[in-house]
């Protein structure tokens, strides 16, 4: 098995890999990958994150990493509609399963015209490689598979990593490596453990 710090090395050579980002071998598949790590290594991932799109994200690069994490993406949402502070009150007046729906509701989640989705799709450009990030943040208002089932039609010209603090099977996805999520096997894991 390897270490958090082996396995985050392998991401660069990895993403630069021209078959990569081109999504060769995939046998027509959206390339859609899940790097799937212990909980207790969040900000390591994050620390790594950022590096990765400091040095690729330079003038020179024929790529950029677009970074979307979820939970600020859902907070801009919220805060832009005027929703964010009512939600805090609601909050703390009813608790958070009672703001759980009508956020869900603002979001358009799952629906056609889904505002997360669509906040994505509107940034992300050829040659892009997509990091999606906040899965834990923002759970249970996003789930993993629900977010990566949206976004299959809309981003499949470019790659996406799900950076994910959990478990990933390769059919199941097991956010915190305590919370079951539905099914997912669409996706393929970025570096295994």
């Amino acid at each position: 098995m390897k270490t958090i710090y082996e396995r985050l090395d392998e991401i660069l050579p990895k993403i630069i890999d021209k078959r990569f980002r081109e999504n060769k071998g995939l046998g027509n598949e959206v390339g859609f990958y899940i790097f799937d790590y212990d909980p207790k290594d969040e900000m390591l991932v994050r620390e790594h994150i950022a590096f990765l799109k400091q040095k690729v994200n330079t003038d020179s690069s024929e790529i950029r990493i677009k970074e979307f994490d979820l939970y600020e993406i859902v907070l801009g949402i919220l805060e832009n509609k005027g929703y964010l502070e009512k939600v805090f009150a609601m909050e703390e007046k009813k608790g958070t399963e009672a703001i759980l729906k009508p956020i869900k509701n603002t979001l358009r989640l799952t629906q056609k015209n889904d505002l997360v989705v669509e906040y994505i799709r509107q940034r992300v450009e050829q040659n892009d490689i997509v990091f999606l990030t906040g899965v834990g943040k923002v759970w249970p208002i996003i789930r993993s598979h629900t977010i990566l089932n949206a976004l299959h039609s809309i981003i499949d010209h470019v790659p996406l990593v799900m950076f994910y603090p959990g478990t990933y099977s390769g059919q199941d996805l097991n956010l915190f490596d305590e919370i079951m999520d539905q099914n997912y096997y669409r996706a393929f894991k970025l570096i295994p453990r």
